[in-house]
């Protein structure tokens, strides 16, 4: 009887000891966090200013702007799910490893005078992509890849193209989640071809579904288009048949907009996120 009541009272000690020392450990194992937002992205903040995530569940950020591991542990320590930018169609000039890619680079992105397409179907990006960027990006303890500019195949439809970024993203599905930015031509060529998407992805974000970016200088912004704005509507269905995520990213100061755009998420069960300014800051 006395060894049992070491036992409770020993419990009882662990369990304050966890709680004073390792308090958000406690919290996101003690209870379901909720949080005021679904979903965030935030890609030009660094670690000075994590505090701004904390009403967000989902975060996107990028983990080359000099998060630690221990940045990424504490954040998932407060119940966050974390995903890191990860550029696999573009490359952009200030990135250190610029030079080595150089030579198979195309042309330069519209709008984005720093950065360059790249020839994914080159077997050296591939193997740069998947057994350096994105082990080191995996190890810092990150839940998967907010991969970006798949459009690569949009602007260069070629089947080399195409086959270089399936190889890329089946290695970083293996890795973690992911999720698509964008990449709807590839997306549905995808699908088209192999009936199912879940080899390559785990959700999609779509940019400027109701929104479109005007002046990208000023951060100036309208309503999309309504031949674009059904065409996205169709083909996030497509993707939610297939029974993956749905996230939107969206930029406006439009009240009213604001308000159109959750109001459609909150009935089709999508997640959002909407930015007043294009570089996510």
């Amino acid at each position: 009887m006395r060894k049992s009541w070491f036992r409770i009272i020993a419990l009882i000690l662990a369990i304050i000891i966890t709680v004073t020392i390792c308090p958000d450990s406690a919290k996101a194992a003690g209870k379901k966090i909720s949080f005021k937002n679904e979903y965030g992205v935030f890609l030009s903040i660094g670690p000075d200013q994590m505090d701004r995530f904390k009403n967000y569940k989902i975060l996107v950020i990028d983990v080359q702007n000099d998060f630690t591991k221990k940045d990424i542990s504490k954040l998932k320590k407060q119940g966050h799910i974390v995903y890191s930018y990860i550029n696999v169609g573009a490359i952009e000039n200030y990135r250190d490893y610029y030079t080595d890619f150089e030579d198979i680079t195309l042309d330069v992105y519209e709008n984005w005078p720093d950065e360059k397409w790249v020839d994914v179907s080159q077997k050296k990006w591939q193997e740069f992509i998947l057994n350096k960027l994105a082990k080191n990006i995996i190890d810092m303890g990150v839940d998967g890849f907010f991969v970006d500019n798949t459009d690569v195949y949009y602007n260069y439809n070629r089947d080399d193209i195409y086959d270089g970024l399936t190889r890329i993203l089946k290695g970083l599905k293996k890795k973690g989640k992911v999720i698509i930015n964008g990449g709807d031509t590839y997306v549905s060529a995808y699908l088209k071809k192999n009936k199912n998407l879940k080899a390559i992805l785990d959700g999609v974000n779509q940019e400027s579904v109701f929104s479109r970016i005007i002046d990208y200088e000023n951060d100036t912004f309208g309503e999309s288009e309504k031949e674009d704005l059904e065409y996205f509507q169709e083909y996030l269905a497509k993707v939610k048949k297939n029974k993956k995520k749905v996230y939107l990213l969206e930029y406006t100061k439009d009240k009213k907009l604001k308000k159109k755009i959750k109001k459609y998420c909150k009935k089709k069960g999508y997640s959002y996120y909407i930015s007043d300014s294009i570089d996510l800051s």
